[in-house]
């Protein structure tokens, strides 16, 4: 054999060392699986106890409302507080020279790194909490999101669960819950609703809002007390406006929802039986030969407006009639003088 073809003497110790390096750390490996298999058995143990932790103050908390939001505030925390003991322990079981010391080094050194990475799910993890701990709405409640409505599902440390009326889903992030304005439409335990009824201006206003305070009186879900009112809104372009307001109790969607067709209902039935006029949109036109003899005297010129129980002005084409026939009468007769040029200034033909 050539001596030339035999490996080199360096290049042998380095694989030996190798070999060496690979059976060192298959045996320590090996040495370890017992205490690896008894680490994971612990953190085992404190993963279940976290969770049954976490149902225990969340089951402690679902009795009584007020504490709802706090008992899943203690029972994410508790539960994340010990799978993070469970960790450790298991670590120091693994390698007996880990301490809490060196992942407090650790997580020092990274902690810069892993907050940019992760700098939204923390900013959501924290609003969150904060959503959790403040409770400016609870599960349960019925909120308004931009253009989102619904009842809120779930409170997570991520995102809410919103459930609109008409059966959907919607994910938001609870930091924008956190930064941006929502209205909680149960809050409390009574909600008023509003809507603007128009009347002709022939009607009487007072009449009128008898005869709707009347047919609200008359509606199931609309309470005397607050009282319902009726409030002069606008003089509109062809009615005059009536805003209605009543409070319901309690203030859900449906509850509204029903109370408000039954108002409508009440109100129609009553204006229409007791003759004040619902007036649709209509525009006024006035030809000048129309006007009446009392226009541009600001002292009797009525623009349109309905006579009420005094007399009703003349025309005033009716007012000057004579006059005009008898300036008709004069007048030379009409139509284009017989010359030489036609209408263009042409010699005619």
């Amino acid at each position: 054999m050539d001596a030339s073809a035999a490996p080199p003497v360096e290049d042998l110790s380095a694989w030996a060392q190798a070999a060496d390096k690979v059976q060192r750390l298959a045996a320590d490996i090996i040495a370890s699986l017992p205490s690896m298999g008894i680490a994971l058995a612990v953190f085992a143990v404190f993963y279940i106890a976290g969770k049954l932790l976490r149902t225990t103050i969340r089951r402690i908390a679902m009795r009584q409302r007020r504490s709802q939001n706090l008992g899943l505030v203690l029972g994410r925390l508790s539960q994340g507080a010990m799978f993070i003991l469970g960790a450790l322990v298991g670590c120091v079981i693994v390698f007996p020279n880990f301490t809490p010391a060196s992942l407090l080094q650790f997580l020092g050194i990274g902690s810069v790194a892993i907050g940019f990475a992760f700098r939204d799910v923390l900013q959501n993890y924290l609003a969150g909490i904060l959503l959790l701990l403040t409770e400016p709405f609870r599960i349960g409640d019925q909120i308004r999101f931009g253009s989102y409505e619904g009842t809120v599902e779930e409170i997570q440390t991520r995102a809410t669960f919103l459930r609109t009326y008409d059966g959907r889903r919607v994910v938001i992030p609870n930091s924008e819950l956190f930064t941006h304005s929502v209205m909680v439409n149960t809050a409390f335990d009574v909600r008023r609703l509003e809507y603007d009824v128009g009347v002709g201006y022939g009607d009487g206003v007072e009449r009128a809002k008898a005869l709707i305070l009347e047919a609200l009186r008359g509606v199931d879900g609309v309470l005397a007390e607050p009282a319902p009112d009726v409030l002069v809104m606008e003089l509109a372009a062809s009615s005059v406006n009536l805003r209605v307001r009543w409070w319901i109790k309690p203030p859900r969607q449906a509850d509204a929802l029903d109370a408000r067709d039954q108002v409508l209902v009440a109100i129609k039935r009553a204006l229409t039986d007791g003759g004040v006029d619902l007036p649709f949109p209509t525009t006024q036109v006035l030809f000048h030969d129309q006007t009446e003899e009392t226009d541009g005297d600001r002292s009797r010129q009525r623009e349109g407006w309905p006579a009420g129980a005094g007399p009703v002005p003349r025309p005033r084409a009716a007012a000057r009639a004579p006059e005009a026939r008898e300036e008709t009468s004069q007048a030379p007769e009409s139509g284009p003088a017989r010359t030489g040029h036609d209408r263009d200034g042409a010699p005619a033909r």
